[in-house]
């Protein structure tokens, strides 16, 4: 009920953003005139590797963050179930017992008209009589004959008050039974209150993990952001060394023989020949500058873009993060909203059979015209 997993939609985006970053890198690297003209770069190497690393084990933290939660969440689901039938079991136990205890067939108005053992409980009109002259086939009985009329008027009477006793006792436990059910309603209000509390603290605890996981996640980017950029201008600067060096080793400072050789001698210079650089040395100085600066430009350009990335996918998580929250409160809304649409549906049930036992079932009482209307004739 209470999972929080990312989609496999945004699952997907994530993977595929990924991949085309280390792309756009792969690519940075291999157009690069100067490292693969002079050589593989070692660094480069190196934190790509730091990278994926630092990569790997974000992923596991935050797949074991994931898995720890939905284990969390499924033992709260089996407790919630295994308490709903325990539950549900009492109920059908205390029913039955109620059956057992208050329903039984012997109890019943009518009972002495099934009974199975009436002709064994049945005497003879004239039970009393020993005479041995009479046989079981003698004329014991005979019509508008009442032998036993006051007895039976006594039994009728004991069991008038009987049954009205009955019936008090029967409106004492009916009463009791359900105060004993509002009781019971309460405590089920109170615990539905406290495990709807505790599922709420189970919320907050996820969430914090959550955070706590991208927390470290985005940490975890930003120190690779800022080793990258430390690698770059490392980079930049060396390459800035090496050209200065260069410069100072070469032939345009350092005066180089060649230039002003004698074609006849080449190891002789000649002094009166030497008049600076060309025109064609000096405008490849200024193609190569020019060449500097518009890489500089780009790698700025760059650098920016890969900013503006990070700002970007930092807002794409805060509104994933705001939309979670918003759906969990919507969750937990319509959680409470069917609580009480629950509850109240059990007072109605509980009312309708208050009124059903009130005003249908025990309204006919019977009189005493009533316990006269048997045993009147002879069949």
């Amino acid at each position: 009920m209470y999972k929080v997993d990312i989609q496999p939609e945004e699952k997907q985006a994530v993977a595929i953003e990924a991949r085309r970053n280390r792309e756009k890198q792969r690519q940075s690297r291999i157009f690069n005139v100067r490292n693969r003209v002079i050589g593989v770069d070692v660094e480069a190497l190196r934190s790509q590797v730091q990278e994926q690393r630092w990569r790997a084990d974000a992923e596991k933290a935050r797949e074991a963050a994931f898995d720890a939660s939905r284990v969390q969440c499924d033992l709260v689901a089996q407790l919630l179930e295994r308490e709903e039938v325990q539950r549900a079991r009492q109920a059908s136990q205390q029913i039955q017992a109620f059956r057992d205890r208050e329903q039984r067939p012997q109890d019943r108005q009518d009972f002495d008209l099934y009974d199975p053992e009436r002709l064994q409980k049945e005497k003879l009109a004239q039970a009393g009589n020993l005479d041995t002259c009479y046989g079981p086939s003698s004329m014991q009985h005979f019509d508008g004959e009442d032998v036993g009329q006051s007895s039976r008027q006594r039994l009728l009477r004991e069991q008038s008050r009987w049954e009205l006793s009955r019936q008090r006792e029967e409106h004492r436990q009916a009463r009791k039974d359900e105060r004993y059910s509002e009781i019971l309603d309460d405590k089920k209000r109170i615990e539905m209150d406290l495990r709807a509390a505790h599922l709420e603290d189970l919320e907050a605890a996820c969430r914090k993990a959550m955070d706590v996981t991208m927390a470290n996640y985005n940490r975890a980017q930003a120190l690779e952001v800022e080793e990258q950029r430390r690698l770059a201008r490392q980079r930049e600067q060396d390459d800035n060394l090496t050209e200065i060096y260069n410069h100072l080793t070469s032939d345009m400072l350092t005066e180089n023989p060649s230039v002003s050789s004698n074609p006849l001698a080449s190891h002789k210079v000649s002094l009166e020949h030497w008049k600076g650089m060309s025109p064609e040395q000096i405008a490849a100085i200024q193609k190569e500058q020019a060449a500097q600066r518009l890489e500089a430009q780009h790698r700025r350009q760059a650098e920016q873009r890969l900013e503006a990335e990070w700002v970007f996918q930092e807002k794409l998580a805060a509104r994933a993060a705001c939309q979670l929250e918003y759906e969990q409160q919507v969750r937990t809304q319509k959680l409470r909203r069917d609580m009480d649409a629950y509850n109240k549906q059990l007072a109605q049930e509980q009312r309708a059979q208050k009124d059903y036992l009130d005003k249908v079932v025990y309204t006919n009482e019977p009189t005493a015209h009533f316990y006269l209307q048997f045993s009147t004739s002879s069949r």
